[in-house]
């Protein structure tokens, strides 16, 4: 599977403007891509202000990803301020090109920045399949919480989508490398870089790791959009080699 990754600057709180500078990305990708991954909030920048930035889930974002993942002919991921039945949520959104789609709101919600006080947390995983991948979309906080991430639903591609600050850079890292490592999985992390209106500095640290928890891309303090191609094949021969996984401790959720 080819997938994209898409690390930049974000506009604070100005959807017009984040989604024209997106589109400009993704036409720009030549190579072919079955997936695009987009950072989190990557309309708005990470802002508690849903009251006056939250859409419907009709709304124009929402058609924006449509006719970007129509036109790519790739699915397009990454998450938005959304509002439904009255509530706020942070929610990732997984659009494929015929303009299906499926959701996930954000488990973890950053107490330390006040999320809980704006938004909805969900309550339930999302695992998508798309070109033989079983694939888990995540977003930012998620990371730092590894019985959420843990690889219970056998899936082949982690992924988180993301606004996490430069001042915690190191944590992004080594957490990213642990889910690796842990899960058995290629995981992803898409962060944003610049500086955001509250003057948090993002520098970006977007990461593909393989299965083992190998670097195979990583970009700070820029700009980029790079596609990579994953292989299947090598992490399950990997994972049939170091058969880790079938000896983990069960477990079940309860709710926080």
């Amino acid at each position: 599977m080819l997938v994209t990754l898409i690390q930049a600057r974000l506009t604070w709180e100005n959807p017009v403007a984040n989604r024209a500078y997106f589109s400009e990305k993704i036409a720009g990708i030549q190579e072919q891509t079955d997936l695009i991954v987009l950072p989190e909030m990557f309309s708005t920048g990470f802002s508690m202000s849903p009251e006056t930035l939250s859409e419907p889930m009709d709304g124009p974002t929402m058609q924006w990803l449509s006719e970007q993942a129509k036109a790519k002919q790739a699915v397009i991921t990454g998450s938005f301020i959304a509002q439904e039945n009255g509530n706020y949520y942070n929610r990732l959104v997984w659009m494929q090109p015929d303009g299906q789609y499926q959701t996930y709101d954000k488990r973890h919600l950053f107490t330390l920045a006040g999320e809980h006080e704006h938004y909805t947390p969900g309550q339930e995983h999302l695992i998508v399949e798309w070109k033989g991948w079983r694939i888990m979309p995540l977003i930012c906080y998620d990371l730092r919480f590894p019985v959420w991430s843990r690889n219970t639903q056998h899936y082949d591609l982690l992924l988180y989508v993301a606004n996490f600050p430069e001042i915690r850079s190191y944590a992004w890292q080594q957490l990213l490398t642990a889910r690796a490592i842990e899960n058995q999985a290629y995981t992803i992390g898409v962060n944003c870089v610049g500086t955001d209106g509250k003057g948090i500095q993002y520098s970006g640290d977007t990461v593909l790791h393989d299965y083992a928890g190998e670097v195979l891309y990583r970009v700070s303090h820029t700009e980029d959009v790079y596609t990579a191609k994953l292989s299947k094949e090598d992490q399950d021969q990997f994972r049939k080699k170091f058969a880790f996984l079938q000896d983990g401790d069960s477990f079940s959720f309860q709710q926080g």
